[in-house]
């Protein structure tokens, strides 16, 4: 590995162990990029993931809690605990869970350790979906038609903001996130209603009743911007994103890059999102995520985590993203300028999980055949092999598969081919939803918007 210069204070951040605070494909991830760098990884688990398989390519794999992810993966106070027992010097939250906590973030820190990750200040301002507007907009980045700033609790108020905007209109929780906390109002009878009922929801799930409203986009795609930043002032933006394939605001299936978006058009706005991160003092990996409807790019929210969906901006950058965030927690300045960027051909991932390929109901159980797809362009990230048991208290990803080729037809069939060689047996996958999907035509047109996928479901459930 290159040696890359230090931040001034990098002495104070340098770490041997990493603990990783996740479990499934991205622990193995996160392990392997540890491992490239020469660094020990050590890991976490539930009492459901103790013989889990790759715990034993951990140094140390210490069950924090019970299934319940409340009382493991969750579980501050334990997993800091395990980080002192185990040696570990830095803390990697992968994604999910308490990825995107900024009191996680301040106590690792706290602790004495380096949090792999933005600093809390960056993760409560992000996080905060008003407060991460108006720094949007004060850096330039083109944001959705709204004000920034929270809704009044007065009706006649609220009524007045919706036809400033023009309807429909979307309401959303300020803190909300992952679909969550967000209704479509169609015309001003509806709007009440509308507040009332999305109020409740932000507060429960997310423990403030704070809302705001933005003009509601009708057939938008949803595209991302990664970036890569250092403690040094240096940010550069990898490419874009296609992640508009989303069953109940639930990604499904990305591609790298967006198909149809010119140079000119993505330049600026990517250029605008390094401009961002100076601005907040970001460190670390995040991705801007921005609506995209005839020509314009509108922010929605920016995630200050590693993307479940970060290897198609791997395989067409050339980059190992992983690797890049840990080296930034360790305060090594970046290694590349935003000239030596350069994305080549065309890259899609699946993702694979546990659950039934009509009615999406998780399928848990015992792994008893697995065979997956080998060759050139074809990479599957995932921590399953035969004999492994499928757990019902997590999130049903199981795996990971990714193609790359140098357009983007030859990577839809590579796709194909990869998914028809995808064999998982004692479960049930969504294997056979995705392969129809990567048959339809409009599709591999790239004339799809985030709303298609749920039409696509409604008329093959419509026509069965």
């Amino acid at each position: 590995m290159p040696e890359t210069p230090e931040h001034p204070a990098a002495a104070g951040r340098r770490f041997e162990t990493v603990l990783i605070a996740n479990r499934g494909e991205i622990a193995v991830r996160i392990e392997r990029a540890c491992r490239d760098l020469g660094l020990t990884a050590v890991a976490i688990c539930s009492e459901a993931d103790k013989e889990a398989p790759y715990g034993k390519t951990m140094a140390s794999f210490l069950c924090v809690g019970p299934s319940n992810a409340a009382k493991s993966y969750l579980n501050q106070d334990a997993i800091l605990l395990a980080a002192r027992l185990t040696g570990a010097g830095a803390v990697h939250p992968g994604y999910g869970f308490l990825s995107e906590n900024a009191a996680f973030a301040d106590a690792v820190e706290k602790a004495g350790l380096v949090f792999i990750g933005p600093t809390a200040s960056s993760i409560a301002t992000m996080g905060d979906k008003i407060a991460a507007k108006r720094a949007m907009m004060a850096a330039g980045v083109p944001c959705v038609p709204g004000p920034d700033t929270a809704l009044p609790d007065d009706p006649a108020s609220i009524e007045r903001v919706a036809l400033e905007i023009g309807y429909p209109v979307i309401i959303k929780a300020s803190g909300g996130g992952g679909g969550r906390g967000m209704r479509v109002v169609p015309e001003a009878g509806q709007l009440q209603e509308a507040i009332a009922l999305t109020r409740e929801e932000a507060r429960k799930a997310f423990g403030s009743p704070s809302l705001y409203m933005e003009k509601f986009l009708e057939h938008p795609r949803h595209i991302e911007i990664q970036v890569l930043c250092d403690d040094h002032g240096n940010a550069v933006w990898l490419g874009h994103r296609d992640c508009s394939m989303q069953r109940r605001h639930q990604k499904v299936v990305e591609e790298a890059p967006a198909p149809g978006i010119a140079p000119d058009i993505i330049q600026p706005v990517g250029m605008a999102c390094v401009e961002a991160c100076r601005q907040i003092g970001y460190r670390g990996v995040g991705t801007f995520e921005f609506l995209y409807e005839n020509g314009a790019f509108y922010f929605i929210e920016m995630n200050t985590r590693l993307q479940v969906e970060h290897p198609v901006t791997e395989m067409t950058s050339g980059l190992d993203i992983v690797q890049a965030q840990i080296k930034a927690a360790q305060g090594h300045a970046l290694d590349l300028a935003q000239g030596d960027v350069a994305c080549e051909g065309h890259s899609f991932e699946c993702r694979i999980n546990a659950e039934d390929p009509d009615t999406f109901l998780p399928s848990a159980g015992v792994i008893t055949h697995l065979a997956l797809p080998q060759g050139p362009g074809i990479r599957v990230d995932t921590h399953i092999r035969a004999g492994y048991k499928v757990s019902p208290y997590y999130d049903s990803l199981i795996a990971k598969l990714i193609v790359h080729a140098p357009t983007r037809a030859k990577a839809m069939a590579r796709m194909c081919e990869a998914l028809a060689g995808t064999e998982i047996e004692g479960i049930a996958t969504n294997i056979p939803f995705l392969r129809a999907l990567f048959e339809d035509h409009a599709f591999a047109r790239g004339e799809t918007d985030i709303h298609y996928l749920e039409q696509w479901l409604k008329l093959r459930r419509t026509a069965a």
